[in-house]
């Protein structure tokens, strides 16, 4: 069988697997009587063994199947969790997710975890669980008594052993296999060790059945090796005494029980009912499928928004009833189609707790790791982006912002250190901020290592405001620490972040108090090519605003707008928000100004601003267009769209304007 095109579904749901296991595992550690976690743990790693041997990746078979025996012991009360204990899982899951890695990156998965093993081994000490060997099996009266019985009716009676090989991984599944032929060809009346016991895995590399058949020992026997991973089988008849003999050596409770007993097949086990069917209702799709898709609709809206304009032309009402209809279901597909693309942040985040755990132990400090708004959403190709960018700023707070625990408990801090990892929308962007509790960022420090390294000059330092001393630290190469380590930027500084984010149509911000921390603010674009916003006209020129950005439109009559530092201000429902005049902050030509003011009024955050237009135009779907390389960082314009007249309008942001 050709595994390969099974090996993109391998590694998806062996970095679900793996990711599961971590999850637990960091619950486990805080709470250590909860055998739940362990359950949850097992099954996972049960799983990703089943699979990395099937897939004939028997490293990693064999490393989660030390893994297994540590659990086993774990749950079954054989073995004390403590903090070896734990590491040794987290080293395991590391070990693993390396293989997986390499695995998708076309290796073979070979990595050297001796030393591993041995730990694993010496902390199970060999006897995880209790091993069951099958060198014989007993014959009661009951079994004596039901073999007679099939023997009148002319049935044989063969005990059956069978030997697995040794390397083989999947012990309980190979039996499986063995009993399910079994019982094709008859009856199952006993085992050595029990069923349950075969099912747990609690054997070493042979089985003894008892099977009543009508099958002879020849066929029997190439049946069963057919089977993988079956060394030998032998077959021996069982003597079996006549019934009228027998009769005589029954005692009366066991002939009561012979006649409620039917001879069959042992009951499900928990894995046979696993086994079943289930109806899957999902699919896995090719990334590059979507976008296709997405481009296509694109064209799509255009196209309506065009056939829209033509209705109201023409003023037809079939025309009009047409394109309504076409409207609404082209309005749902543009939903589904959207939702499809889109995912949880939580898929980054989940994996830095574990990430956090590593780094503070390492470098002795105490942290909490806070995650907030992990359901937001983003669409997929900002997901797969944004992972290195947040794992190099954590990783900074960690080791540049988090003090020591002494330094802290002297500076009057709690010993732990915080770090707040928040995600939010606000308008057509998501936001995640990155705050930590720390000692923030030295100004003097970072201004002197700019001017060694001739960033800046003498006379451009003296009027830098603190936060563009903060931009500073994107300078490529800049660095304030000390020596290089490998915890946080290896000296390579945070100009990768910064030029990652914007190469996502995003930004980065700095804010820090020096003495009690820093927030870093990373602004995305959802990058949702089709959103809904208000058209409005400023003389000859139509602007296009995101919906999700505004809150309402006003008119405000001339009289009601005041003055405070030369800012124009007005009084909206108990607030003073200031006022934008998008004519005068875009140059339109040919203003006109009349006796009041058309304001959208907008907000990022907690922050609200009025911007002022000539006129509201009304709400559209529009399909948003980059700006491309010729006109790179224009102020407070994220794109372009194609109306359905064929002109173009601009898309303002509203963020940028506020900020």
């Amino acid at each position: 069988m050709d595994m390969n095109q099974y090996l993109e579904v391998f590694i998806e749901e062996s970095r679900e697997h793996l990711q599961n296991v971590n999850d637990q595992l960091m619950r486990f550690e805080k709470n250590t009587d909860d055998l739940g976690y362990v359950n949850e743990i097992f099954r996972s790693a049960h799983t990703l063994k089943g699979m990395s041997a099937t897939m004939g990746f028997d490293d990693l078979a064999q490393l989660t199947h030390k893994m297994e025996n540590v659990l086993d012991a774990v749950r079954n009360h054989q073995l004390d969790v403590h903090t070896e204990v734990l590491d040794a899982l987290f080293e395991s899951v590391d070990a693993l997710e390396i293989m997986v890695q390499s695995i998708s990156e076309g290796g073979d998965s070979q990595l050297d975890v001796k030393l591993l093993v041995q730990k694993l081994q010496r902390i199970v000490a060999e006897e995880p669980v209790a091993q069951h060997a099958a060198s014989s099996i007993e014959y009661d009266e009951l079994v004596q008594t039901l073999l007679s019985q099939t023997a009148d009716q002319g049935f044989n009676a063969f005990e059956i052993t069978v030997q697995l090989e040794r390397t083989c991984l999947l012990k309980a599944a190979r039996a499986y296999m063995v009993f399910d032929v079994l019982e094709q060809a008859g009856d199952v009346i006993k085992s050595a060790p029990t069923v349950q016991d075969i099912e747990q895995e609690k054997f070493e590399s042979s089985f003894i059945v008892i099977l009543v058949t009508n099958e002879s020992q020849e066929k029997l026997q190439a049946s069963i090796m057919e089977v993988s991973e079956v060394e030998s089988v032998k077959i021996a008849a069982v003597p079996v005494k006549k019934e009228t003999e027998m009769e005589e050596l029954v005692s009366p409770e066991v002939a009561a029980a012979i006649q409620e007993v039917t001879v069959s097949a042992p009951s499900k086990s928990p894995v046979e009912e696993k086994r079943q069917p289930s109806n899957n209702k999902t699919i896995r799709v090719n990334i590059d499928r979507l976008d296709s898709l997405m481009n296509l609709f694109e064209e799509l809206v255009i196209d309506r928004g065009r056939l829209e304009q033509i209705s109201k032309e023409l003023n037809n009402s079939e025309l009009d009833e047409t394109v309504e209809r076409m409207s609404r279901i082209s309005g749902d597909l543009q939903t589904i189609i959207l939702n499809m693309r889109m995912v949880p942040v939580e898929t980054v985040f989940n994996r830095f707790p574990r990430m956090v755990r590593q780094l503070s132990k390492d470098l002795g400090k105490q942290i909490e790791l806070q995650i907030v708004g992990a359901d937001t959403e983003l669409d997929r190709t900002v997901i797969d982006e944004i992972g290195d960018p947040l794992v190099h700023l954590l990783r900074n707070a960690v080791d540049h912002g988090i003090e020591m625990p002494q330094a802290r408990l002297k500076n009057g801090k709690n010993e732990k250190g915080t770090i707040r990892l928040k995600a939010y929308h606000s308008g057509n962007h998501v936001f995640i901020d990155l705050e930590d509790d720390g000692a923030g960022i030295n100004r003097e420090k970072v201004l002197q290592k700019a001017l060694d390294r001739g960033i800046i000059d003498g006379q451009t330092a003296e009027t830098l405001t603190d936060k563009q001393v903060y931009e500073l630290i994107f300078a490529s190469g800049f660095s304030t620490a000390e020596q290089i380590s490998d915890v946080s930027g290896r000296g390579v500084g945070l100009d990768v972040v910064k030029n990652t984010i914007e190469s996502l149509g995003g930004s980065v911000t700095i804010n820090s108090n020096e003495g009690y921390g820093s927030r870093f603010s990373i602004q995305l674009p959802l990058t949702l090519s089709i959103i809904s916003a208000l058209l409005v006209q400023m003389s000859e020129e139509r602007y296009a605003l995101p919906l999700s950005s505004i809150i309402e439109t006003a008119i405000v009559q001339l009289k009601e707008v005041m003055h405070v530092h030369g800012q124009k201000v007005i009084d909206f429902r108990g607030a003073i928000i200031p006022l934008i005049d998008l004519k005068e902050l875009f140059t339109v030509p040919n203003s006109v100004q009349g006796d009041h003011y058309s304001v959208v009024i907008v907000k990022k955050g907690e922050k609200t601003a009025g911007l002022i237009v000539d006129s509201f135009i009304g709400q559209q779907e529009i399909v948003l267009k980059s700006l491309g390389h010729y006109l790179p960082g224009v102020f407070a314009i994220s794109g372009a769209t194609i109306l359905g007249d064929g002109q173009v309008a601009l898309i303002i942001d509203c963020n940028a304007l506020i900020e």
